[in-house]
């Protein structure tokens, strides 16, 4: 039973606090830090009405590394999971280390400034934690996260070596409004109009982003949700899973959007709401990504009248005892069960249930190290095992279905 603090109280802080609570034999006490504390009072009222438990709560400045470690110091957690922005992770990591405290969080670190995310920043933090004897536990939700360990289960159980992966996240689910992201609105919209890049042969591909007219989809039957066209997308688990799976010829990664989305979002896309640059309005500097953010639907929000399922897996093809096999593994996860349980929508459960899974492995010392470690790299069988039992239960079946060449 150890101490852990939660920086970020937004959908996913919301899921992560309490399944932490559910889990009070593993979190003896629990933390919750935002820079907006009303909001950290908010879930810790609803901890405390559901399940008992009474959670401390912080205004914490995630971009003041001096702030982050005054707390550190004074509360002394054994670990520190980071559901705030990515922006923060390096903040963090900082101050974890200056405090001396395990850390983890589950989207790697982007610039502010660029809309560009990979793990070169935080992997360049190993030494300094292995020289504290310090864990950094990078991208521990789904995906990044449980698709890493889908195909670390794959590799350990299924296959001897797997020559391709696809990556396949679907959201069939309905949250009534015309237009909204399911996480933070700016990093969502930065991460979906990029240039697309996956992995072939040894190298980076480029495609065009899915706002152009020659962007790469095609329509996938997934469990549960049906045929949904599904767009290639650059996504930061495959930057890892080249390093760490053996003998990977290809990976793609694939997400459903629907028409209106698309629709909106070139047209905000074409008036200049999705630029990070700054702009003057009205005698003052203004981002219009971040005015947009103001005027979307706060995502925590959506999922009192979300219906439908979010279906993310990954499909293998590679050789067993010489013969070739393809294996489908993924989760179904129901938004409106998701809300009944914890008040959240699919999006954030998915996300924060893993990132409390992480935790338990660290907290258990099932998973242990000194350095920085991508999820693949660790032993998967009782994170899936947790999977099943915190409520998103998985399978893995033969896959006779297509996917493009």
């Amino acid at each position: 039973m150890k101490k852990i603090l939660i920086i970020g109280a937004g959908g996913v802080g919301n899921v992560v606090a309490k399944k932490c609570a559910q889990n009070a034999d593993v979190f003896s006490e629990i933390i919750l830090a935002s820079r907006t504390k009303s909001k950290c009072d908010d879930i810790a009222s609803q901890v405390k009405e559901l399940y008992g438990i009474n959670i401390k709560t912080y205004a914490v400045d995630a971009d003041n590394v001096p702030e982050l470690t005054e707390l550190l110091l004074a509360e002394k957690p054994f670990l520190v999971i980071n559901v705030a922005l990515p922006y923060q992770d390096l903040t963090i990591m900082d101050a974890c280390l200056n405090a001396e405290v395990h850390y983890m969080d589950t989207a790697n670190y982007e610039p502010k400034d660029v809309a560009h995310f990979e793990y070169s920043w935080q992997w360049a933090y190993q030494d300094k934690f292995k020289e504290k004897g310090l864990m950094a536990l990078l991208g521990c939700g789904f995906d990044p996260g449980v698709t890493n360990i889908f195909c670390a289960y794959a590799q350990k159980h299924h296959f001897d070596s797997i020559k391709t992966i696809d990556i396949l996240d679907c959201n069939a689910g309905d949250h009534g409004h015309p237009f909204a992201t399911n996480f933070n609105p700016e990093i969502n919209i930065r991460e979906v109009t990029q240039t697309v890049r996956h992995w072939k042969n040894g190298e980076w591909i480029e495609t065009p982003a899915i706002l152009n007219d020659d962007c790469v989809h095609f329509p996938f039957d997934y469990p549960e949700a049906g045929v949904r066209e599904s767009y290639m997308l650059y996504h930061e688990e495959m930057e890892s899973l080249v390093k760490n799976i053996k003998g990977l010829e290809r990976i793609r990664f694939w997400m459903t959007f629907g028409q209106a989305y698309i629709t909106h979002l070139k047209v905000l896309d074409n008036v200049g709401m999705t630029r990070i640059d700054e702009v003057d309005f009205n005698g003052q500097k203004i981002i219009p990504l971040q005015f947009l953010k103001a005027l979307l639907p706060e995502p925590a929000s959506l999922g009192n009248n979300y219906t439908g399922k979010a279906v993310i897996g990954c499909v293998f093809d590679g050789e067993k005892d010489g013969k070739q096999q393809k294996k489908y593994i993924y989760n179904v996860c129901d938004h409106a069960e998701c809300y009944r349980e914890i008040q959240a929508q699919a999006v954030s459960y998915t996300t924060g249930v893993p990132a409390m899974i992480g935790a338990m492995m660290i907290l258990k010392g099932i998973w242990a190290g000194e350095g920085v470690f991508n999820v693949e790299q660790l032993d998967p069988d009782v994170f899936m095992d947790e999977l099943n039992r915190c409520g998103l239960p998985w399978n893995v079946v033969d896959f006779d279905g297509e996917l493009p060449a």
